[in-house]
């Protein structure tokens, strides 16, 4: 883990430097901005999964690992070319928040916030203390009253989520497909429009920016409704959660102070949990909004999701404040190029 006592390069030239993500989630964002930044990049791929990274010639440099246990054998590497890490959703997956915390290669983010995100007490008690409205949770199946969404620990990309308006039902459907699956939350279902807010916040500004929205896709929940309700109760579906892909959304304008109130909260909270910097970069809050426009946050993602990458040009938000396409991936390498060339790396690294 880079402390406040490590050392770091003097440089203030930007070409030193090499911005390094896993290949995977949002890696083609990330890696394209960085060259739109003109800054050199690095992917970390597993061997057979390059092919993304060659066709698009967004990779300066691919590295290979066998597997995902070989990283500190590659985080040499990394360390040699003077890399930033670029943390995202499969990163934190595979990596881990432990594991994370020991890296010695630089990485961009806040280490500390990850174990806020990942555990889920922790991160209710974060957004509570932010005055965010959140669906309610119930401690065990036996206190389920109304219906509920199933969601397993990591970020899986929604898979193995279900609904369940009973213990009776919770347990038919978890011991039947998820048995040994014993680390999970219930949360409220709430009916509304699911809707997630891409943020970024610059420790050098100090000005939290909303970037973009979008809704996703799931499977089958999205594709269940083109079969007749009595076909899905014949067929016996149980609707899934499975992220397939992401559609990009614009908000109702009137509803734009109260995202960034909620993000300016969310990151004034962080600061005082993580003592100092506290969230900066990209994150994400995962809403649902009602009928009557009441915004629930079921989770938060402190680090950049994939619901970006509809936005590689940039969204109708960005193009209202930038003159060039300003991604998520490219708004990252700017805050990095900019904390280099003014001798401020550190106040963006973890």
């Amino acid at each position: 883990m880079v402390s406040k006592k490590a050392s770091l390069p003097a440089s203030k030239n930007p070409s030193d430097y090499v911005i390094a993500t896993m290949g995977s989630h949002s890696a083609l964002q990330i890696l394209h901005g960085a060259r739109q930044e003109g800054m050199r990049n690095v992917v970390v791929c597993k061997k057979g999964a390059e092919r993304a990274y060659k066709s698009y010639g967004v990779a300066d440099e691919i590295l290979y690992v066998d597997d995902w246990s070989e990283w500190e054998k590659v985080e040499k590497e990394l360390v040699k070319r003077n890399a930033i890490i670029i943390p995202h959703g499969s990163f934190i997956a595979y990596m881990g928040h432990d594991r994370v915390k020991a890296m010695k290669a630089m990485y961009f983010g806040t280490k500390e916030i990850l174990e806020w995100e990942s555990n889920r007490t922790m991160e209710r008690q974060w957004l509570e203390a932010a005055d965010i409205k959140m669906p309610r949770v119930f401690a065990t199946p036996e206190e389920i009253k109304k219906p509920v969404i199933v969601k397993f620990h990591g970020a899986g990309g929604g898979f193995g989520y279900f609904i369940a308006k009973s213990a009776e039902q919770f347990y038919e459907v978890k011991n039947r497909k998820y048995p040994e699956q014993n680390d999970f939350a219930l949360q409220e279902y709430i009916v509304g429009v699911p809707i997630y807010a891409h943020y970024f916040f610059s420790p050098l500004t100090q000005e939290l920016e909303i970037m973009s929205f979008d809704k996703r896709y799931e499977s089958n929940a999205d594709s269940i409704g083109r079969i007749r309700a009595e076909d899905q109760l014949s067929a016996n579906i149980y609707t899934s959660y499975t992220i397939v892909g992401n559609i990009p959304v614009v908000i109702r304008e009137s509803m734009l102070p109260e995202f960034f109130a909620m993000g300016d909260r969310v990151v004034k909270t962080s600061k005082k949990m993580c003592g100092g910097k506290g969230l900066f970069g990209p994150f994400c809050l995962e809403c649902i909004v009602t009928r009557k426009l009441e915004i629930f946050v079921f989770e938060i993602s402190a680090r950049i999701v994939a619901g970006t990458n509809p936005f590689v040009e940039g969204s109708p938000y960005t193009a209202l404040r930038y003159k060039e396409p300003m991604s998520t991936g490219r708004r990252i390498a700017r805050d990095i190029k900019t904390a280099i060339k003014q001798g401020r790396l550190r106040e963006v690294l973890g």
